[in-house]
Protein backbone atom coordinates (compact mmCIF):
# COMPACT_ATOMS: atom_id res chain seq x y z
CA UNK A 1 0.00 0.00 0.00
CA UNK A 2 1.11 3.54 -0.67
CA UNK A 3 -0.40 7.02 -0.26
CA UNK A 4 -1.76 6.91 -3.81
CA UNK A 5 -3.40 3.47 -3.69
CA UNK A 6 -6.89 4.97 -3.64
CA UNK A 7 -6.04 6.86 -6.84
CA UNK A 8 -4.58 3.87 -8.67
CA UNK A 9 -7.44 3.38 -11.14
CA UNK A 10 -7.55 7.08 -11.90
CA UNK A 11 -3.80 7.10 -12.53
CA UNK A 12 -4.06 4.05 -14.81
CA UNK A 13 -6.82 5.71 -16.80
CA UNK A 14 -4.59 8.73 -17.32
CA UNK A 15 -1.69 6.49 -18.31
CA UNK A 16 -3.89 4.72 -20.85
CA UNK A 17 -4.57 8.08 -22.49
CA UNK A 18 -0.83 8.46 -23.15
CA UNK A 19 -0.09 4.86 -24.10
CA UNK A 20 -2.71 4.96 -26.87
CA UNK A 21 -0.39 7.16 -28.96
CA UNK A 22 2.37 5.67 -31.05
CA UNK A 23 4.74 8.48 -30.16
CA UNK A 24 7.89 7.20 -31.81
CA UNK A 25 9.64 9.76 -33.95
CA UNK A 26 7.89 10.28 -37.28
CA UNK A 27 8.24 12.45 -40.34
CA UNK A 28 8.71 16.10 -39.44
CA UNK A 29 6.24 18.73 -40.63
CA UNK A 30 6.39 22.51 -40.39
CA UNK A 31 4.78 22.60 -36.94
CA UNK A 32 5.52 19.07 -35.70
CA UNK A 33 9.31 18.58 -35.62
CA UNK A 34 9.11 14.95 -34.52
CA UNK A 35 5.98 13.94 -36.42
CA UNK A 36 2.30 13.47 -35.66
CA UNK A 37 2.57 10.88 -32.87
CA UNK A 38 4.78 12.78 -30.40
CA UNK A 39 2.80 16.00 -30.98
CA UNK A 40 -0.51 14.27 -30.32
CA UNK A 41 0.82 12.61 -27.18
CA UNK A 42 2.19 15.94 -25.92
CA UNK A 43 -1.19 17.58 -26.47
CA UNK A 44 -2.81 14.80 -24.42
CA UNK A 45 -0.23 15.09 -21.65
CA UNK A 46 -0.75 18.84 -21.37
CA UNK A 47 -4.51 18.34 -21.40
CA UNK A 48 -4.26 15.94 -18.46
CA UNK A 49 -2.09 18.49 -16.62
CA UNK A 50 -4.63 21.27 -17.27
CA UNK A 51 -7.44 19.04 -15.96
CA UNK A 52 -5.40 18.62 -12.77
CA UNK A 53 -5.13 22.39 -12.32
CA UNK A 54 -1.63 23.17 -13.58
CA UNK A 55 -0.44 25.97 -15.82
CA UNK A 56 0.76 24.54 -19.12
CA UNK A 57 2.75 25.61 -22.17
CA UNK A 58 3.48 23.91 -25.49
CA UNK A 59 6.88 24.86 -26.90
CA UNK A 60 6.14 24.39 -30.60
CA UNK A 61 5.68 20.61 -30.20
CA UNK A 62 9.32 20.15 -29.26
CA UNK A 63 8.25 19.78 -25.65
CA UNK A 64 5.85 21.30 -23.16
CA UNK A 65 5.51 21.73 -19.44
CA UNK A 66 3.10 21.79 -16.51
CA UNK A 67 3.91 24.23 -13.73
CA UNK A 68 2.89 25.27 -10.23
CA UNK A 69 4.22 27.64 -7.59
CA UNK A 70 5.88 31.05 -7.72
CA UNK A 71 9.38 32.47 -7.50
CA UNK A 72 12.55 32.82 -9.56
CA UNK A 73 13.91 29.33 -8.91
CA UNK A 74 12.60 26.34 -10.84
CA UNK A 75 12.62 22.73 -9.67
CA UNK A 76 12.57 20.76 -12.89
CA UNK A 77 11.21 17.28 -13.53
CA UNK A 78 12.22 16.27 -17.05
CA UNK A 79 10.26 13.31 -18.41
CA UNK A 80 9.62 12.19 -21.98
CA UNK A 81 6.62 11.07 -23.99
CA UNK A 82 8.39 9.71 -27.06
CA UNK A 83 9.09 5.99 -27.33
CA UNK A 84 11.24 3.53 -29.21
CA UNK A 85 9.42 1.50 -31.89
CA UNK A 86 7.15 -1.18 -30.47
CA UNK A 87 8.82 -3.94 -32.49
CA UNK A 88 7.35 -7.42 -32.53
CA UNK A 89 6.87 -10.24 -30.02
CA UNK A 90 4.15 -8.60 -27.93
CA UNK A 91 1.50 -10.67 -26.12
CA UNK A 92 -0.87 -7.69 -26.10
CA UNK A 93 -1.46 -4.59 -28.21
CA UNK A 94 1.49 -2.25 -27.49
CA UNK A 95 -0.63 0.91 -27.77
CA UNK A 96 -3.42 -0.28 -25.50
CA UNK A 97 -2.83 -0.30 -21.75
CA UNK A 98 -3.44 -3.93 -20.81
CA UNK A 99 -3.67 -5.14 -17.23
CA UNK A 100 -2.69 -8.71 -16.39
CA UNK A 101 -2.62 -9.53 -12.71
CA UNK A 102 -0.51 -6.99 -10.83
CA UNK A 103 1.10 -5.46 -13.93
CA UNK A 104 0.11 -3.25 -16.84
CA UNK A 105 1.63 -3.58 -20.29
CA UNK A 106 2.16 -1.16 -23.16
CA UNK A 107 4.94 0.71 -24.92
CA UNK A 108 6.04 3.56 -22.68
CA UNK A 109 4.47 2.44 -19.39
CA UNK A 110 7.94 2.40 -17.81
CA UNK A 111 9.85 4.52 -20.31
CA UNK A 112 8.63 7.16 -19.63
CA UNK A 113 4.87 7.77 -19.75
CA UNK A 114 4.18 6.16 -16.39
CA UNK A 115 6.66 8.54 -14.78
CA UNK A 116 4.87 11.51 -16.36
CA UNK A 117 1.64 10.46 -14.64
CA UNK A 118 3.39 9.70 -11.33
CA UNK A 119 5.10 13.10 -11.42
CA UNK A 120 1.82 14.93 -12.10
CA UNK A 121 0.16 13.23 -9.14
CA UNK A 122 3.19 13.97 -6.95
CA UNK A 123 2.98 17.64 -7.89
CA UNK A 124 -0.76 17.75 -7.17
CA UNK A 125 -0.21 16.15 -3.76
CA UNK A 126 2.39 18.81 -2.91
CA UNK A 127 0.08 21.55 -4.17
CA UNK A 128 -2.90 20.22 -2.20
CA UNK A 129 -0.82 19.88 0.97
CA UNK A 130 -0.61 23.64 1.32
CA UNK A 131 3.12 23.80 2.01
CA UNK A 132 4.77 27.10 1.02
CA UNK A 133 5.61 27.23 -2.70
CA UNK A 134 8.41 29.81 -2.85
CA UNK A 135 9.81 28.05 -5.91
CA UNK A 136 8.19 26.91 -9.10
CA UNK A 137 7.93 23.21 -9.91
CA UNK A 138 7.93 22.50 -13.62
CA UNK A 139 7.29 19.10 -15.22
CA UNK A 140 8.84 19.05 -18.69
CA UNK A 141 7.32 16.64 -21.21
CA UNK A 142 9.82 16.02 -23.98
CA UNK A 143 9.20 14.53 -27.42
CA UNK A 144 12.69 13.52 -28.58
CA UNK A 145 14.59 11.81 -25.77
CA UNK A 146 15.02 8.51 -27.59
CA UNK A 147 16.48 10.04 -30.76
CA UNK A 148 18.67 12.94 -29.76
CA UNK A 149 17.02 15.13 -27.08
CA UNK A 150 16.61 18.07 -29.45
CA UNK A 151 13.48 18.84 -27.43
CA UNK A 152 15.58 19.83 -24.42
CA UNK A 153 18.00 21.84 -26.55
CA UNK A 154 14.95 23.77 -27.76
CA UNK A 155 13.78 24.24 -24.17
CA UNK A 156 17.20 25.59 -23.16
CA UNK A 157 17.10 28.09 -26.02
CA UNK A 158 13.60 29.42 -25.32
CA UNK A 159 12.91 29.11 -21.57
CA UNK A 160 14.36 29.97 -18.18
CA UNK A 161 16.99 27.58 -16.86
CA UNK A 162 16.15 24.86 -14.37
CA UNK A 163 17.71 25.46 -10.94
CA UNK A 164 17.80 21.83 -9.88
CA UNK A 165 15.71 18.70 -10.16
CA UNK A 166 15.58 15.24 -11.65
CA UNK A 167 14.55 13.17 -14.62
CA UNK A 168 12.40 10.13 -13.75
CA UNK A 169 14.04 8.04 -16.46
CA UNK A 170 16.63 5.90 -14.70
CA UNK A 171 16.76 3.89 -11.50
CA UNK A 172 16.16 4.34 -7.79
CA UNK A 173 17.70 5.27 -5.45
CA UNK A 174 19.40 7.63 -7.90
CA UNK A 175 21.94 8.05 -10.70
CA UNK A 176 24.84 10.37 -9.92
CA UNK A 177 26.84 9.50 -13.04
CA UNK A 178 26.12 8.66 -16.65
CA UNK A 179 28.72 7.22 -18.97
CA UNK A 180 29.84 9.07 -22.05
CA UNK A 181 28.70 7.97 -25.49
CA UNK A 182 30.22 7.36 -28.89
CA UNK A 183 28.18 6.57 -31.99
CA UNK A 184 29.89 4.72 -34.84
CA UNK A 185 29.03 2.82 -37.97
CA UNK A 186 30.96 -0.08 -39.50
CA UNK A 187 30.86 -0.60 -43.27
CA UNK A 188 31.93 -3.37 -45.58
CA UNK A 189 34.41 -2.93 -48.41
CA UNK A 190 33.96 -6.37 -49.94
CA UNK A 191 31.37 -9.00 -49.10
CA UNK A 192 29.71 -12.05 -50.62
CA UNK A 193 26.63 -11.60 -48.41
CA UNK A 194 23.58 -11.02 -50.62
CA UNK A 195 21.16 -9.72 -47.96
CA UNK A 196 21.42 -8.79 -44.31
CA UNK A 197 18.90 -7.06 -42.10
CA UNK A 198 18.63 -6.98 -38.33
CA UNK A 199 17.62 -4.85 -35.34
CA UNK A 200 15.32 -1.84 -35.21
CA UNK A 201 17.13 0.88 -33.21
CA UNK A 202 20.79 1.62 -32.58
CA UNK A 203 20.36 1.82 -28.80
CA UNK A 204 19.08 -1.72 -28.33
CA UNK A 205 20.74 -5.09 -28.93
CA UNK A 206 20.12 -6.48 -32.43
CA UNK A 207 17.48 -9.04 -31.50
CA UNK A 208 16.64 -10.49 -34.91
CA UNK A 209 18.66 -11.05 -38.08
CA UNK A 210 18.03 -12.20 -41.66
CA UNK A 211 21.05 -13.18 -43.75
CA UNK A 212 21.30 -14.57 -47.28
CA UNK A 213 24.56 -15.88 -48.75
CA UNK A 214 25.27 -17.62 -52.05
CA UNK A 215 24.62 -21.35 -52.16
CA UNK A 216 27.55 -23.72 -51.93
CA UNK A 217 29.58 -21.51 -49.60
CA UNK A 218 28.99 -23.66 -46.51
CA UNK A 219 27.38 -26.99 -45.69
CA UNK A 220 23.96 -26.73 -44.10
CA UNK A 221 24.79 -29.23 -41.34
CA UNK A 222 28.00 -27.36 -40.44
CA UNK A 223 26.16 -24.05 -40.26
CA UNK A 224 23.36 -25.49 -38.15
CA UNK A 225 25.91 -27.08 -35.80
CA UNK A 226 27.68 -23.73 -35.39
CA UNK A 227 24.41 -21.88 -34.77
CA UNK A 228 23.36 -24.50 -32.22
CA UNK A 229 26.39 -23.63 -30.09
CA UNK A 230 25.25 -20.02 -29.70
CA UNK A 231 22.78 -18.61 -27.15
CA UNK A 232 20.34 -17.68 -29.93
CA UNK A 233 16.72 -18.27 -28.92
CA UNK A 234 15.95 -19.84 -32.29
CA UNK A 235 17.33 -20.11 -35.81
CA UNK A 236 16.56 -21.66 -39.17
CA UNK A 237 18.65 -22.44 -42.23
CA UNK A 238 16.95 -22.84 -45.59
CA UNK A 239 18.79 -23.95 -48.70
CA UNK A 240 17.25 -23.13 -52.07
CA UNK A 241 18.76 -23.03 -55.51
CA UNK A 242 21.68 -20.67 -55.37
CA UNK A 243 20.93 -19.26 -51.88
CA UNK A 244 21.27 -20.07 -48.20
CA UNK A 245 18.91 -18.10 -45.94
CA UNK A 246 19.42 -17.77 -42.20
CA UNK A 247 16.82 -16.43 -39.78
CA UNK A 248 18.09 -15.85 -36.23
CA UNK A 249 16.27 -14.75 -33.10
CA UNK A 250 18.22 -13.28 -30.20
CA UNK A 251 17.23 -11.21 -27.17
CA UNK A 252 16.83 -7.44 -27.10
CA UNK A 253 18.28 -5.30 -24.31
CA UNK A 254 19.15 -1.65 -23.84
CA UNK A 255 22.45 -0.57 -25.38
CA UNK A 256 23.71 0.45 -21.93
CA UNK A 257 23.49 -3.19 -20.79
CA UNK A 258 24.21 -5.23 -23.93
CA UNK A 259 25.38 -8.16 -21.83
CA UNK A 260 21.73 -8.78 -20.96
CA UNK A 261 20.85 -9.35 -24.62
CA UNK A 262 21.77 -11.81 -27.35
CA UNK A 263 23.00 -10.17 -30.54
CA UNK A 264 21.38 -12.11 -33.39
CA UNK A 265 23.64 -10.52 -36.02
CA UNK A 266 26.80 -11.08 -34.04
CA UNK A 267 26.16 -14.75 -33.35
CA UNK A 268 25.02 -15.37 -36.92
CA UNK A 269 28.24 -13.92 -38.36
CA UNK A 270 30.26 -15.81 -35.78
CA UNK A 271 28.56 -19.07 -36.79
CA UNK A 272 29.10 -18.37 -40.50
CA UNK A 273 32.83 -18.03 -39.92
CA UNK A 274 32.94 -21.19 -37.82
CA UNK A 275 31.08 -23.09 -40.54
CA UNK A 276 33.74 -22.10 -43.06
CA UNK A 277 32.23 -19.07 -44.79
CA UNK A 278 35.13 -16.95 -46.03
CA UNK A 279 34.11 -13.31 -46.28
CA UNK A 280 35.93 -10.03 -45.71
CA UNK A 281 33.15 -8.29 -43.79
CA UNK A 282 32.35 -11.33 -41.65
CA UNK A 283 36.02 -11.43 -40.68
CA UNK A 284 36.08 -7.68 -40.04
CA UNK A 285 32.90 -7.75 -37.95
CA UNK A 286 33.98 -10.71 -35.85
CA UNK A 287 37.37 -9.16 -35.14
CA UNK A 288 36.26 -5.59 -34.45
CA UNK A 289 32.71 -5.89 -33.06
CA UNK A 290 31.95 -9.52 -32.25
CA UNK A 291 29.77 -10.62 -29.35
CA UNK A 292 31.87 -9.70 -26.29
CA UNK A 293 30.48 -6.13 -25.82
CA UNK A 294 33.74 -4.82 -24.33
CA UNK A 295 35.21 -2.84 -27.24
CA UNK A 296 38.42 -4.88 -27.27
CA UNK A 297 38.28 -5.27 -31.05
CA UNK A 298 38.74 -1.54 -31.57
CA UNK A 299 41.15 -0.90 -28.72
CA UNK A 300 38.53 0.33 -26.27
CA UNK A 301 38.55 -2.25 -23.50
CA UNK A 302 38.75 0.26 -20.64
CA UNK A 303 37.10 0.76 -17.26
CA UNK A 304 37.28 2.86 -14.13
CA UNK A 305 36.06 2.43 -10.55
CA UNK A 306 32.50 3.20 -11.71
CA UNK A 307 32.29 0.59 -14.46
CA UNK A 308 33.56 -0.68 -17.83
CA UNK A 309 33.05 0.51 -21.39
CA UNK A 310 30.32 -1.33 -23.29
CA UNK A 311 29.80 -1.73 -27.03
CA UNK A 312 26.50 -2.56 -28.71
CA UNK A 313 25.59 -3.36 -32.31
CA UNK A 314 21.95 -2.38 -32.76
CA UNK A 315 21.19 -2.44 -36.48
CA UNK A 316 22.70 -4.23 -39.47
CA UNK A 317 21.57 -3.60 -43.01
CA UNK A 318 22.65 -3.30 -46.61
CA UNK A 319 22.44 -0.41 -49.04
CA UNK A 320 23.70 -0.51 -52.62
CA UNK A 321 25.60 -3.69 -51.90
CA UNK A 322 27.41 -2.28 -48.86
CA UNK A 323 26.75 -3.61 -45.36
CA UNK A 324 26.48 -1.21 -42.43
CA UNK A 325 26.34 -1.94 -38.71
CA UNK A 326 25.60 0.65 -36.03
CA UNK A 327 27.78 0.78 -32.93
CA UNK A 328 26.67 2.36 -29.65
CA UNK A 329 29.44 2.79 -27.06
CA UNK A 330 29.01 3.85 -23.43
CA UNK A 331 32.33 4.76 -21.80
CA UNK A 332 33.44 5.34 -18.17
CA UNK A 333 32.77 8.66 -16.47
CA UNK A 334 36.44 9.47 -15.86
CA UNK A 335 37.27 9.36 -19.60
CA UNK A 336 36.73 11.98 -22.30
CA UNK A 337 35.59 11.64 -25.91
CA UNK A 338 38.99 12.71 -27.26
CA UNK A 339 40.74 10.00 -25.23
CA UNK A 340 38.49 7.37 -26.76
CA UNK A 341 39.10 8.70 -30.27
CA UNK A 342 42.85 8.37 -29.76
CA UNK A 343 42.61 4.87 -28.33
CA UNK A 344 40.62 3.49 -31.24
CA UNK A 345 42.09 5.53 -34.12
CA UNK A 346 44.37 2.82 -35.52
CA UNK A 347 41.68 0.12 -35.38
CA UNK A 348 39.08 1.76 -37.61
CA UNK A 349 40.44 1.09 -41.09
CA UNK A 350 41.27 -2.34 -42.53
CA UNK A 351 41.24 -3.90 -45.99
CA UNK A 352 38.05 -5.80 -45.09
CA UNK A 353 36.03 -2.90 -43.70
CA UNK A 354 36.00 0.47 -41.95
CA UNK A 355 34.44 2.17 -38.93
CA UNK A 356 33.42 5.82 -38.82
CA UNK A 357 32.92 7.82 -35.63
CA UNK A 358 29.67 9.74 -36.06
CA UNK A 359 29.70 11.71 -32.81
CA UNK A 360 30.11 11.59 -29.08
CA UNK A 361 28.90 12.99 -25.79
CA UNK A 362 30.83 13.54 -22.57
CA UNK A 363 29.96 11.77 -19.31
CA UNK A 364 27.93 13.31 -16.47
CA UNK A 365 29.06 13.13 -12.86
CA UNK A 366 27.78 14.54 -9.54
CA UNK A 367 29.58 13.74 -6.26
CA UNK A 368 27.42 11.19 -4.42
CA UNK A 369 27.48 13.37 -1.30
CA UNK A 370 26.29 16.50 -3.15
CA UNK A 371 23.19 18.31 -1.89
CA UNK A 372 21.04 17.27 -4.86
CA UNK A 373 21.94 13.59 -4.72
CA UNK A 374 21.55 13.51 -0.94
CA UNK A 375 18.07 15.09 -0.96
CA UNK A 376 16.76 12.77 -3.65
CA UNK A 377 18.21 9.58 -2.19
CA UNK A 378 16.81 10.62 1.19
CA UNK A 379 13.33 10.91 -0.34
CA UNK A 380 13.58 7.37 -1.73
CA UNK A 381 14.78 5.94 1.57
CA UNK A 382 12.21 7.78 3.69
CA UNK A 383 9.37 6.35 1.60
CA UNK A 384 10.66 2.82 0.99
CA UNK A 385 12.82 2.15 4.04
CA UNK A 386 15.44 0.74 1.65
CA UNK A 387 18.91 1.60 2.92
CA UNK A 388 20.58 -1.36 1.23
CA UNK A 389 20.73 -0.04 -2.32
CA UNK A 390 23.07 2.82 -3.19
CA UNK A 391 22.93 5.43 -5.96
CA UNK A 392 24.96 4.41 -8.98
CA UNK A 393 26.58 5.20 -12.30
CA UNK A 394 24.81 3.91 -15.42
CA UNK A 395 25.57 3.46 -19.09
CA UNK A 396 22.28 4.93 -20.20
CA UNK A 397 21.95 8.54 -21.21
CA UNK A 398 19.11 10.69 -19.91
CA UNK A 399 17.90 14.28 -19.99
CA UNK A 400 20.39 14.95 -17.17
CA UNK A 401 23.00 15.46 -19.89
CA UNK A 402 20.78 18.04 -21.57
CA UNK A 403 19.45 19.97 -18.56
CA UNK A 404 22.16 21.33 -16.22
CA UNK A 405 21.55 20.71 -12.53
CA UNK A 406 19.51 17.52 -12.64
CA UNK A 407 20.17 13.80 -12.24
CA UNK A 408 18.20 10.68 -13.11
CA UNK A 409 16.04 9.52 -10.19
CA UNK A 410 13.81 6.49 -10.75
CA UNK A 411 11.43 5.42 -12.09
CA UNK A 412 12.63 1.79 -12.13
CA UNK A 413 13.18 0.11 -8.76
CA UNK A 414 16.27 -1.92 -7.79
CA UNK A 415 16.27 -5.37 -9.33
CA UNK A 416 13.33 -4.65 -11.63
CA UNK A 417 13.22 -5.70 -15.26
CA UNK A 418 10.30 -3.95 -16.92
CA UNK A 419 11.47 -4.87 -20.44
CA UNK A 420 12.20 -1.28 -21.41
CA UNK A 421 12.96 -1.11 -25.15
CA UNK A 422 11.71 -4.67 -25.50
CA UNK A 423 8.44 -6.44 -26.22
CA UNK A 424 5.92 -6.62 -23.36
CA UNK A 425 7.18 -3.51 -21.60
CA UNK A 426 5.48 -3.57 -18.20
CA UNK A 427 4.93 -1.71 -14.95
CA UNK A 428 3.80 -3.20 -11.63
CA UNK A 429 0.59 -1.39 -10.68
CA UNK A 430 1.70 -0.83 -7.10
CA UNK A 431 4.88 0.88 -8.28
CA UNK A 432 3.05 3.65 -10.12
CA UNK A 433 1.68 5.02 -6.84
CA UNK A 434 4.97 4.35 -5.06
CA UNK A 435 6.79 6.43 -7.67
CA UNK A 436 4.34 9.27 -7.03
CA UNK A 437 4.92 9.07 -3.28
CA UNK A 438 8.70 9.16 -3.70
CA UNK A 439 8.49 12.09 -6.13
CA UNK A 440 6.21 13.98 -3.76
CA UNK A 441 8.80 13.62 -1.01
CA UNK A 442 11.60 14.58 -3.43
CA UNK A 443 9.80 17.78 -4.43
CA UNK A 444 9.24 18.65 -0.79
CA UNK A 445 12.95 18.11 -0.05
CA UNK A 446 13.97 20.34 -2.95
CA UNK A 447 11.52 23.04 -1.86
CA UNK A 448 13.03 23.11 1.63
Amino acid sequence: MNKFTAQTEEMLNQLARLVQYNSERGEATEDKPFGEGPAACLAEGLKIAEEMGFRTKNLDNYCGYAEMGEGPEIIGIAAHLDIVPAGDGWDSAPFTLTRKGDKVYGRGVSDDKGAVIASLYAMKAVKDSGIPMHKRVRLLMGCNEETGSRCMAYYNEHEEPITCGFTPDGNFPGIYGEKGMLAMVARSKNTKILEIQGGFVSNAVCHKCHVVIPGGEVRKDALEAALAKTPLVSFSVEVTEGRITIEAQGVSAHASTPQLGVNAAGYTLQALAEAGFKDDFVEFYNEHIGVTNDGAGIGLKVEDEFGPLTLNNGIVGMKDGQIFATIDIRFPVTYKVDQLRMLCARHLEEDQGSIEILGGGEPLFFPPDSDLVTKLVSAYRDVTGDYEHEPEVIGGGTYAKSIPGIIAFGCEFPGADNHIHDANESLPVEELGLQAEIYQKAIENLLA
